[in-house]
């Protein structure tokens, strides 16, 4: 199943050709609305508390990757089950699971409605309402709020996804225009500006 099957899901289920054409200029179909939160997804980053693993909301079922059907709920179940076990384990090792990558694109999909690629597909990790988006996840292991992306790579967006000492999660969507470097082999992300990050 691609990607785009929603749209002949729509002509079957008697959406108008007016609804279709929304829905394809979207990347999404109209039940998968809800669970996209673009006022959440275009908001500043503040400095208001991160989310933590048991404050991400349970939603309605939605598709990922390949048609895959699962549960919000279960997914941010296992999101929370993952976060725990990384503090546990950090707790009583002093060491961290690199899991990183992987946190970080699950409480995208749950928070940024990202719907993700087939695994290991070059140059975005998935769609958030439509576009292209590439994730990158900054560990309690880094002091940096940058990141880098390579220039060639096929997104629109990015999506900085930072995970403090306290397992708590913070996350901001650029533009790809937003982003430093234009001209290099790499581009710079920065989830704060210059101007409140010194």
């Amino acid at each position: 199943m691609s990607d785009w099957d929603f749209l002949y899901e729509m002509n079957e289920r008697g959406y108008s050709p007016e609804e279709i054409a929304d829905a394809a200029g979207s990347g999404a179909a109209p039940w998968e609305w809800d669970a996209m939160r673009i006022e959440w997804i275009d908001s500043p980053v503040s400095d208001d508390p991160e989310d933590g693993a048991y404050s991400v909301e349970n939603g309605a079922t939605f598709q990922s990757r390949d048609g895959f059907p699962f549960s919000a709920r279960e997914q941010t179940q296992i999101f929370q089950d993952l976060v725990d076990c990384a503090y546990r384990h950090f707790n009583n090792t002093g060491r961290y699971l690199q899991v990183w990558g992987e946190l970080g694109e699950i409480y995208a999909e749950i928070e940024f409605g990202l719907r993700r690629h087939e695994t290991h597909r070059a140059g975005s990790d998935g769609t958030i309402a439509g576009k292209l988006v590439e994730v990158k996840t900054i560990s309690p292991e880094k002091s940096s709020d940058h990141v880098l992306v390579k220039s060639q790579g096929n997104f629109e967006q990015l999506l900085i996804v930072r995970i403090d000492r306290e397992f708590q999660f913070q996350g901001k969507v650029f533009n790809r225009g937003e982003l430093k470097g234009n001209a290099g082999k790499f581009l710079k992300g920065r989830l704060k500006d210059d101007a409140s990050n010194p």
